[in-house]
Order: structure tokens, then sequence, then C-alpha cells
């Protein structure tokens, strides 16, 4: 838990609450491999971790919830807005433009949120 609420701060909580009545067993692999083991190896940072995610994420496709989660979670990990937006679009060359775009609305919504908007910067 420890370290889900180092990279996802609420939204990791909010995550694994959301599956306590349909699988707590999920909720609970969440935490203890996923954060317990992956995301607690040494041999990544944290935020290296996350652009590995966000890429992962956009290349797959609907995965919008986790995507949004990721996306806040790079921002508390240390990524800045542009490194998250030229991350998502670097996705369009291996994943498709679709894919890219709809990642990036997704990071549209997360930094409007947390009043990041307009990006500067940005080529």
């Amino acid at each position: 838990m420890k370290v889900l609420e180092q990279v996802d701060g609420e939204a990791g909580q909010r995550i694994v609450d959301s599956l306590a009545d349909t699988s707590p067993e999920l909720g609970h692999q969440v935490v203890a491999w996923a954060f317990g083991d992956m995301y607690a190896r040494p041999e990544l940072p944290p935020r290296e971790r996350q652009l590995v995610t966000l890429g992962v994420l956009a290349a797959l496709g609907g995965c919008e919830i986790e995507l949004e989660v990721h996306i806040n979670a790079a921002l508390n990990v240390g990524l800045t807005p542009i490194e998250i937006s030229e991350a998502l679009l670097h996705t369009a060359v291996y994943a498709g433009m679709p894919r890219s775009i709809n990642a990036t609305l997704v990071a549209k919504k997360v930094f409007g949120g947390r009043g990041l908007l307009p990006l500067t910067n940005v080529a």
C-alpha cells in the first residue's frame, strides 16, 4: 500500500475500493503484485516506470481509466506535462494515431483538472 500511495495517491486506493464488491482479490493483486512487487523493484525509478506504463496503456487502447490514474501518477513522481505529452505523441509512431489521440485527450482531462493547461514549449 505504501508504494501504491506514493505513486498513485488517492486514485490507486479508489481503484482498489471500486473492486471490493466484485473482485476483492483483484484489488489485492493490484496492491500486492503490481505495486508490492513490480513498482517496488529498484532497477527502474518510479518516473521511468510511469513512462513505460503510459506507453503500454496508450498502445493497448481502451485503457482510459487506467491512463487517467497513471497520468496523475506520472505527475506525482516528477514527470512534467510536456514529458507526458511527448511520450504520448511518441506512441503514435508505434501504436497509431487513434490510440495516441485518445491517450492525449485523457492527458488533457488530467492536466485541465490540475490547472496545468495550456502547455507551453510544445513543438
